[in-house]
């Protein structure tokens, strides 16, 4: 028992360096975590909080009228509410800004100052894809995502249009409990128990941490959008970076696999190595001496 006691203690070390992280919180379930992505997005009542404060903006800044219009992070319609005595198509123009907006991640202002400064080939846009290059679209945003956004048309000019829907989306913005950075711990027991299943202990949008365990050789993989970082806690392998993955298959729209790699690099990692590998670059687990564990840390790429 006295020879392993080293052992023990690092092991309960290293936990703090891959699972004291900032998280929202641990997910429902660890399986296929990599394929799900959890986003916010306005719900009806809060499309009917912005509009609210859009018509008293407008109305407290005598403007002659105003239609609004509030979508959804994927352009999908909410609420839309218009003035009497707002021209009729103000509604449908400020449905068009809100799903600019949102759509582009942009107040469109910057849009319709583009194509003022000469940029034409724009205005080919709404040939393809929803495009309303009109002052008056300002996205929502809740811990750095686009959750929604809302369109403003009909008040005295074009400015104001921008002014009444900016307003708004920060009024929102102000009022909401912003996600404060957490640190979680996961229960020793939990750690221990997950390196023999390669359990995902904490996931969310932007990372995941698994406990990972290796009995052999693997797969070549190519990740997309996660960066690998690897922390060895036990034993040692050859992982061969780079080259050309061989046999290479699509297993996900994120993942490709094959059976091995051909004129990549050896490196030999062990015991307190940490590894980090790009997205895009060709990994394989040649050979593992056993037991192998190790911690995984996924840095996903959301951009």
């Amino acid at each position: 028992m006295l020879a392993k006691q080293p052992e023990k203690e690092f092991m309960l070390r290293t936990i703090a360096l891959a699972l004291l992280v900032a998280a929202a919180g641990l997910p429902a379930s660890g399986a296929r975590a990599a394929d799900v992505a959890n986003r916010p997005t306005l719900t009806l009542e809060g499309a009917k909080s912005v509009a609210a404060f859009a018509i008293r903006y407008a109305r407290e800044h005598q403007a002659p009228g105003a239609a609004i219009a509030m979508v959804d992070s994927g352009g999908t319609l909410l609420y839309v509410e218009r003035l009497d005595e707002t021209f009729q198509n103000a509604a449908n123009i400020s449905i068009g800004k809100a799903r600019t907006a949102v759509l582009f991640g942009k107040p469109t202002r910057i849009f319709e100052d583009l194509v003022n400064k000469g940029r034409y080939a724009m205005l080919a846009l709404p040939e393809i894809a929803p495009f309303t290059p009109l002052m008056g679209g300002v996205p929502i945003e809740l811990d750095g995502h686009v959750i929604g956004a809302i369109g403003v048309s009909g008040a005295s000019s074009a400015a104001q249009d921008d002014e009444i829907a900016s307003a708004a989306a920060a009024e929102f913005a102000k009022n909401q409990p912003h996600r404060t950075a957490q640190v979680t711990v996961i229960p020793r027991a939990t750690v221990e128990a997950g390196f023999a299943t390669d359990t995902t202990l904490l996931s969310d949008a932007d990372f995941r941490v698994n406990a990972s365990h290796r009995t052999g050789p693997g797969e070549a993989e190519v990740h997309v959008n996660d960066t690998d970082i690897f922390y060895v806690l036990k034993g040692r392998a050859e992982l061969i970076v780079g080259g050309t993955v061989s046999d290479s298959r699509a297993v996900s729209s994120t993942e490709i696999r094959g059976s091995k790699i051909e004129g990549g690099e050896v490196r030999s990692i062990g015991r307190g190595d940490v590894v980090a590998i790009p997205r895009g670059v060709p990994h394989w687990f040649k050979e593992v001496s056993t037991p192998f564990t190790y911690y995984v840390i996924k840095s996903t790429h959301n951009g």
